[in-house]
């Protein structure tokens, strides 16, 4: 307990510890995570895991919908702190608003540039995108429309949380995708 470094995980805390590697950082991916806590713990284990991190998040915000800002003009985005006991039970320490994008290492740039990057994307401040509901839009995925979305059964996880995720794949599908939605009803004008 003297130690509290090895408790403490906040980065702010953790960067002044001797030692530390600033180069490296101390933030793993969310995918890397998972992949360790697998391997350590098994599949199904670290699946109900991140499943229940998703519920923590549908559901805080399900809590705070009716007092959350309203307007198609702005949007928020929040960061979540959850700790995972020795039971691999998630709880949530506390939700920021306007959670910190300064970088300390280039994947944490890499990181952020990218969620940054979705961000816009799906805000399509160009009206490049219609105003169809995609299931998947870079690094983000659709976890709740009316109720919470479900994993197709084929998948072996019940959550994408955590999963492989191809960012520039995804989202040249997405402009591909949307360039031939486009493209449809101005050939069918063309022919008639």
């Amino acid at each position: 307990l003297t130690d509290n470094y090895v408790h403490l995980t906040n980065a702010a805390i953790q960067k002044t510890a001797p030692g530390y590697e600033k180069d490296v950082g101390c933030k793993w991916p969310l995918r890397s995570f998972k992949l360790h806590l697998i391997s350590q713990f098994g599949v199904a284990r670290i699946d109900e895991l991140f499943l229940g991190i998703q519920n923590i998040i549908i559901n805080s915000l399900l809590a705070v919908q009716k007092v959350m800002i309203n307007d198609k003009h702005c949007f928020e985005v929040y960061g979540y702190d959850i700790m995972i006991d020795d039971m691999l039970k998630p709880w949530l320490i506390e939700v920021n608003s306007s959670p910190s994008i300064s970088a300390d290492s280039q994947a944490d740039y890499d990181l952020k540039y990218g969620l940054l990057d979705d961000v816009y994307t799906i805000l399509d401040p160009e009206g490049q995108l219609d105003d169809e509901l995609y299931e998947q839009v870079g690094g983000f995925d659709l976890i709740y429309h009316n109720g919470p979305i479900k994993v197709d059964k084929q998948h072996q996880f019940t959550t994408k949380l955590g999963c492989y995720d191809d960012r520039p794949r995804n989202l040249k599908r997405l402009f591909k995708q949307h360039a031939k939605h486009r493209a449809t009803p101005a050939l069918s004008a063309a022919a008639t």
